[in-house]
């Protein structure tokens, strides 16, 4: 089809070719015969869900005349929003991007436009339509005059949402992009934005800053839950809801700030902050939700509670710890601190490794939308897998120790982290004289990899 080439020129020549009459086509279209004739006479300007079946009817790819619809039928004066919102649906269902553009270059002038537009991303990122999310809510972003605007600062957080990825060096970009439109939230989106950022920055281990934001968020979960308790109150009144209960966000700051203490070998006051959260005595609320919560909180309290002593030293623990984790599905950290305190005080648990083999040889990872599982597990995962290179290193295995180190370096070259590289590098030079010439030459493609993936260029060119 040449450029001078119309959607109902391509009709018309379909149906000369084909010796069919308006009924006939329309029959083929699924269309009935008056409104195939006012579409063809130009009295009517097609829907998107017509055009998809024209196009199926001239035997056409979908979508084919998506970007002519765009320059024929949308591109008015004033944009007809009635056809511009299911052709942008569409759209979005069929990764059309470029499509999607071209739409925003027409409404972009119009700021009337700019409150339907977030409507439509927020549907998008709801449903998963993640890349035509991203480029409304940038559109949205890019067209508020005020840089306090609400909804400027709630187009940031979806973004930061849709934006994190497996690079760790660009999760940190975004989330440093992200930070300083938080309080520019309203109070209740704040904390679950407190939270996804701090559980960003956790899995950075960028402590600093989780105990910080852990701070923040708690008290202002407080401040909230202080006001939904007051007596008063009246019922009716209408209060927007976080998407937790409000105790869950001051019970999480307090196992943050216990996770940042553990990262600072702070163990003491690791087990206060521990306390903390699994007293929750005081949550006045005893429905499903709360008890499901509250349970959880008391579980996680118990197990970091094990940790804490393990890592103290308390070797007497462990196998009281074992006991704990048998039976559980998801056991992954927990084998993290397990061969972290076998690291650190040199205890053999070889026994343990076997006992939970199909675990520790496991790479699958549940799939999850929440932030946490998402950053913080493949995290951990580089350690798991670095941690237990030292282990068996540490002992002689050194078939073993070399197969996790090599996996632990292909894990963190995936999510680009490179304080795991480092120190994988480290180990391996401390037993490098061990490694067969197998190990060895995987060992130098590993490290050609990361540099490729990490060299930039930037250093000038040096003309001789």
């Amino acid at each position: 089809m040449n450029d001078t080439t119309t959607i109902l020129s391509k009709m018309e020549d379909y149906i000369k070719q084909h010796c069919l009459n308006i009924t006939q086509f329309g029959k083929l279209a699924g269309l009935n015969p008056g409104t195939m004739s006012a579409i063809l006479n130009g009295n009517r300007v097609m829907a998107v869900n017509q055009l998809d079946r024209i196009t199926a009817a001239l035997a056409l790819p979908e979508g084919y005349f998506y970007e002519q619809y765009i320059q024929e039928h949308l591109n008015e004066a004033s944009p007809n929003w009635r056809r511009i919102r299911p052709f942008l649906y569409r759209c979005a269902e069929m990764n059309k991007l470029e499509c999607i553009r071209q739409i925003l270059q027409l409404l972009m002038d119009n700021l009337l436009y700019s409150a339907l537009l977030f409507e439509t991303a927020e549907v998008f990122f709801q449903e998963a339509k993640k890349e035509a999310a991203i480029i409304l809510f940038e559109s949205v972003a890019a067209g508020e005059r005020s840089q306090y605007s609400e909804r400027l600062a709630f187009c940031q957080y979806r973004l930061f949402n849709l934006k994190l990825g497996d690079d760790q060096t660009q999760n940190l970009l975004i989330a440093h992009q992200f930070e300083p439109y938080v309080n520019r939230l309203d109070e209740i989106d704040q904390l679950d934005a407190l939270k996804d950022l701090a559980n960003t920055y956790r899995s950075l281990r960028q402590w600093d800053k989780v105990n910080e934001l852990a701070q923040e968020m708690g008290h202002k979960a407080q401040i909230q839950y202080n006001l939904e308790q007051r007596p008063t109150r009246k019922k009716s009144e209408e209060i927007k809801k976080t998407s937790r209960p409000l105790f869950v966000y001051i019970a999480y700051s307090n196992l943050l700030r216990a996770a940042v203490c553990d990262a600072r070998k702070d163990f003491e006051q690791a087990l206060q902050f521990t306390s903390a959260y699994a007293d929750l005595s005081w949550v006045r609320e005893t429905d499903d939700e709360t008890l499901h919560w509250k349970s959880l909180f008391q579980h996680w309290a118990q197990a970091n509670t094990y940790v804490n002593r393990l890592m103290m030293g308390d070797i007497s623990i462990l196998s009281e710890y074992v006991e704990y984790i048998e039976g559980k599905k998801e056991i992954f950290s927990e084998l993290l601190n397990i061969v972290e305190a076998a690291n650190l005080y040199h205890i053999d648990v070889d026994h343990i490794l076997n006992q939970f083999k199909d675990a520790v040889l496991s790479d699958e990872q549940q799939a999850s939308a929440d932030i946490y599982t998402k950053q913080v597990i493949p995290e951990q995962s580089t350690r798991f897998w670095y941690e237990l290179a030292k282990y068996y290193l540490n002992q002689g295995s050194y078939s073993d120790g070399f197969n996790y180190l090599l996996k632990s370096m292909e894990k963190s070259a995936e999510i680009n982290n490179k304080t795991v590289i480092i120190n994988c590098v480290g180990l391996f030079e401390r037993f490098k004289d061990f490694a067969v010439d197998e190990i060895q030459l995987q060992y130098k493609n590993y490290i050609k990899k990361v540099w490729v993936k990490n060299d930039k260029g930037d250093f000038p060119v040096i003309n001789r």
